[in-house]
This record gives C-alpha cells, sequence and structure tokens, in this order.
C-alpha cells in the first residue's frame, strides 16, 4: 500500500457531534475523488463507555462497575438497560443526516442483548465455584467496550453511504469471533483486502486480539488501534481530531485570550502531556508512531481550518522556551515515613509490588533517605484499602495521605539556565507554597506539587511568567505556528 493516505482517529466527544464531523472532517471542501485515501477509527460517542464502564473522572459505576460489585446483585442489567436507551436515543438524533434509525436500532439491540447474555452466563457458571470471577473481568470490560464501538462505527458507515460515499465498517472489536489473532496479524489481514483509495475504511476504536488490549492499555485501547492501524498500513500521516487545540494551557483557566495552539512540538512533551491525562496521545500509541517515522497531527474538529498540532520525533523549539503548562487539579499524595528504609534498598521494590497489586499507576514520585511519596490519581477509598496494605507490611512505617495538585512547564527545549528560577519565583509571588517538586536531566518538563487549592492560582502564574511574559518580550512559544501547514 503506497504510503499517500492518513490515518484519522475521531475522538468521543467530536462524534457526539456528528454533524459537525461530516461537514468538517468527512466532507469538508473536498472534490469527490477527494474524499478517500483516508482511514477513519471512531470512539463511542461522549458517555457511553463511562456507562458502559464506569466515569472516567468520577468513578461512577457502569455495567462493568455493577457487575463487578457482588454487592450490587442485578444492577448491572438495568444499567445495561440504560445504555441501550441511550444507543437508541443517539440513534434518533442521527435520523436528520440520514441514518435509518430502524437498522440501526437492530443493530444495537443485538449487540446489547448478545453482552448481556455473555455476562448471564458467565454468573450462572461462576455460581458452581469452580470459576472465579476475578479471572474474567478484564474480558467483560472488553466484551462492554466493544459495544460502544461498535455502535459508533456503524451508524458513520450509515450515514455516509446515504451521502453517497463508498464507506466500509471494518469491525474489529471480535464479536462472534471463535478466535483471537495477535494484533498485528488480524490488522494486517482485514487491510490486505481494502483500497483505502475506493472506500472509506471506519474502524471500530476497540480491537479484539491475542495480546489482549484492555489489561494492558485499559480505556488507551482506541488509541493502540489507531496506532497500529498507521504502522501497519504504511500512513502518510497519523491524524488525531478533537474538540479542542493542543495549546500552551487551558483557556478556561488562563483565559482563552491569553492560550495560542501549539504549532509543532515533540513526542517526548506529547508523552509528559499523556502521563498528566491531558490525552494528546497514549505513550504505547506514540512509541510505535514514533518508530515508523509517522507524524501526529492534532487538530480541533469544529476549526477545521487551522492546521493544528504536528508532533513528531525531531522538533526541537528553535529558541529555548516552556511551550505548555499543564497538571492535575486533584491527586492523592501517598507519604511512607520509613526509617527503615536507610540503606535497605529492597523497600522500595516491596512499595511497588503492593502498588502494582492495587493496579495504582503513580503519576509521579519523590524519595529521599526515609521518605517515599507517591502521587496517585484515584479515590480515597481505593487508597485506603492499599495504605492498609502498607501498614501491615511496614509495621515501623507512617502511611499518610493529603490532596493535593501538580503542575508541569513542559517544552522542547527547555536545557537552559533560568527556567526552574523563574518558576519558583512566579509561585512565590504568586503566594504558593512549593510541596515538593522535580526536574529529570532530560529537562522536558518541571513539575511542582501544590496544596489543592492552589491549583488554579500556581498554574495561571506559571502561564503568565513562562508563556505569555515570555512572548511578550520576544520569545514567541508559537513561532512555529506557520510551519504546521
Amino acid at each position: 500500500m503506497e504510503s499517500s493516505h492518513t490515518v484519522e482517529k475521531i475522538g468521543g466527544t467530536s462524534m457526539s457531534r456528528f454533524s459537525d464531523v461530516l461537514q468538517n472532517i468527512v466532507l469538508g471542501k473536498r472534490s469527490p475523488e477527494e474524499l478517500y485515501g483516508r482511514i477513519f477509527v471512531v470512539s463511542a460517542y461522549a458517555g457511553i463507555t463511562d456507562l458502559l464502564l464506569e466515569h472516567k473522572k468520577t468513578r461512577e459505576p457502569g455495567v462493568y462497575g455493577l457487575f463487578a460489585n457482588d454487592e450490587a446483585s442485578w444492577a448491572w442489567g438495568d444499567a445495561l438497560n440504560r445504555v441501550a436507551e441511550r444507543m437508541f436515543a443517539i440513534n434518533a438524533e442521527l435520523m436528520p443526516l440520514g441514518l435509518d434509525r430502524m437498522t440501526a436500532d437492530r443493530f444495537v439491540r443485538e449487540r446489547i442483548e448478545g453482552a448481556r447474555s455473555c455476562l448471564l452466563d458467565l454468573t450462572r457458571l461462576c455460581s458452581f465455584g469452580h470459576f472465579q470471577l476475578e479471572e474474567h473481568l478484564t474480558t467483560v470490560r472488553e466484551i462492554l467496550s466493544a459495544v460502544g464501538e461498535a455502535h459508533s462505527a456503524f451508524n458513520t458507515v450509515q450515514i455516509l453511504q446515504n451521502y453517497g460515499i463508498n464507506a466500509k465498517l471494518v469491525d474489529l472489536s471480535g464479536w462472534m469471533e471463535e478466535h483471537a489473532l495477535p494484533i498485528d496479524d488480524k490488522i494486517r489481514s482485514v487491510f490486505a483486502e481494502i483500497d483505502v483509495f475506493s472506500e472509506i475504511p471506519i474502524v471500530t476504536g476497540y480491537t479484539r486480539c491475542k495480546e489482549g488490549l484492555m489489561a494492558t492499555f485499559d480505556r488507551g485501547y482506541s488509541e493502540i488501534t489507531f496506532s497500529k492501524v498507521a504502522c501497519i498500513t504504511a500512513a502518510r500521516e497519523a491524524i488525531i481530531h478533537k474538540e479542542f487545540h493542543l495549546s500552551s494551557g487551558d483557556p478556561k483557566l488562563m483565559g482563552a485570550e491569553n492560550v495560542d495552539p501549539i504549532g509543532r512540538t515533540n513526542y517526548d512533551v506529547a508523552d509528559q502531556l499523556s502521563d498528566l491525562g491531558m490525552e494528546a496521545i497514549h505513550p504505547q500509541a506514540a512509541k510505535g508512531l514514533r518508530q515508523a517515522g509517522i507524524p501526529i497531527r492534532v487538530k480541533n474538529t469544529f476549526e477545521p481550518d487551522h492546521p493544528g498540532t504536528v508532533i513528531d520525533g525531531t522538533y526541537r523549539s528553535q529558541t529555548p522556551c516552556v511551550e505548555i503548562i499543564a497538571g492535575r487539579e486533584s491527586l492523592l499524595a501517598i507519604e511512607i515515613f520509613d526509617q527503615d528504609r536507610v540503606g535497605a534498598y529492597d523497600r522500595e521494590a516491596a512499595v511497588c509490588d503492593i502498588f502494582r497489586r492495587f493496579r495504582m499507576q503513580s503519576i509521579a514520585k519523590n524519595l529521599n533517605a526515609n521518605t517515599l511519596i507517591h502521587y496517585v490519581d484515584s479515590s480515597l477509598k481505593r487508597v485506603n484499602r492499599l495504605t492498609e496494605a502498607l501498614e501491615d507490611a511496614f509495621p515501623g512505617a507512617q502511611v499518610t495521605v493529603r490532596k493535593v495538585a501538580l503542575i508541569a512547564a513542559i517544552g522542547s527545549n527547555m536545557k537552559v539556565p533560568g527556567f526552574l528560577a523563574a518558576a519558583t519565583t512566579a509561585l512565590c509571588e504568586a503566594e504558593v507554597n512549593i510541596l515538593a517538586m522535580q526536574q529529570s536531566i532530560r529537562q522536558v518538563d518541571m513539575q511542582f506539587i501544590v496544596a489543592e487549592e492552589d491549583y488554579a492560582r500556581a498554574a495561571q502564574a506559571l502561564h503568565k511568567k513562562l508563556v505569555e511574559d515570555a512572548a511578550r518580550n520576544g520569545n514567541d512559544t508559537t513561532e512555529v505556528k506557520t510551519m504546521a501547514s
């Protein structure tokens, strides 16, 4: 396959405004011939995966959360009904675009009832005691996730066909398939029979494969699918359509007039943003594209004429600057003060083993001779269970938990003196107490831990000092905006 096509991922929030997706992304100002040479990987409509699994931010349980909780009884069945009702409502909303509601509702009913049958059979199987539900929960997450991804892909194909476009459903979700192939083999076999210059493949964001995407990447699976499709088909460019620009800061926090889209940056910066939950792209998805030499372009669905942000492996800002201020407003700091840690090099490994057992991912961590602090994004209930395990494992240790926030200054070229001093000065002038801070030798970012209530003030102070004032003084962080096109 020639390297002249693009692979484009459409996020859930954009999918929920499909008339804009249709006009701004699919059709645009293209001639009929220019419509092709593109592969679209689509996410579930906004909110659907939250209903199927759990709310991404509040952790309120969806179908999966209720099914996995023995105390929830049959509440998961009612939750699955609510998912179906929401999907039917989405189908009704898409009728003006030409969606055949009867066909779309029938597709939803088939997938919802198929998932329900699987969960009921699993419940009966586990009731005998020989089978443990916990061993199958990852598969349950996969089955439920696939329902949402297939729904949006099916509808997209139906609507595009109504517009006379030769769209083809590429359902990688494994529905009714007996065997799972390795992901590379599965994608390679599917696209061996597709001519992207005569038809537009609409690909489900979830791929059922031998490796099990959910077990490794959880809800980052759609970006892994997107990356794999781009690499295996040798795409010219991988494009991510989101509801916002990749900007120097959050416009809601900094003020829209004070932020600017970033024209270009590199994969190092993208990795830092992903670690902070900004979801430019999953690090493992970026890794594949980076190795394949395929650049990523992040575009705003609702501003189609803007060139967006190009991310590649070679870019470095011509002048040293901070490109982005980003962070996490609500984290929990788990502080383990352990005097027995001094000289006991195995203690940190033992702590990490407990974190892995609770599937707790650290956003950042600090340590000194007798203290280890992990910063996590999790519910207080889960953290309390983890701290009990830590106290049992280390009886002499003091384990404390407090709410904090993390703010980072990130840039592709920060290896010069002065940035750290300017940042700490800005926080001092804003009367923000720095609880902890760190900067690695690679100098891609500086991270500051502050009290949760100081987050907005700290982020605004850093953005003003390191981005806005620097731009006014001639060090323009958006120097490359025009290069993105």
